[in-house]
């Protein structure tokens, strides 16, 4: 199939398949599948699929990320986080919106000192958002 020709079947079997109710990583695997298939044919395309979510799984890059996200749930559970939050909810909570500017600032500290912005979301969120309710 030519390629101008399977770009908009493409994207209309995506945009199908979204307005279904399917997933939205389910829906983009298979319409990937489906579209190197075209190109390449069928074995070649499983066997790319299969290859990427080995690849994507043995990466450093992912495989951090639950230790950053079990450090932060650490540094929420001993209570440096709510610490941080109280101090600055402290400083700032007679300026107006001071709850949300000491939101701003725990994460701005937690995250120069946690170093990934994922772990820092999870542990902040665990502080601040009952504080914001």
């Amino acid at each position: 199939m030519a390629i101008e020709v399977l770009v908009p079947v493409v994207f209309g079997l995506l945009f199908f398949l979204l307005v279904l109710g399917a997933h939205l990583g389910l829906a983009m695997s298979a319409v990937a599948i489906f579209g190197i298939s075209m190109i390449i044919g069928t074995d070649g395309a499983l066997s790319l699929a299969g290859l990427s979510v080995y690849e994507s799984a043995q990466s450093f890059d992912l495989s951090v990320i639950p230790l950053f996200v079990l450090m932060g749930t650490f540094a929420s559970k001993s209570g440096i986080s709510s610490d941080l939050f109280a101090a600055f909810n402290t400083w700032l909570h007679r300026r107006r919106g001071g709850l949300a500017h000491a939101s701003i600032a725990a994460c701005a500290a937690f995250g120069a000192v946690c170093g990934s912005s994922l772990a820092t979301a999870a542990t902040m969120g665990q502080v601040a958002i009952p504080e914001m309710r």
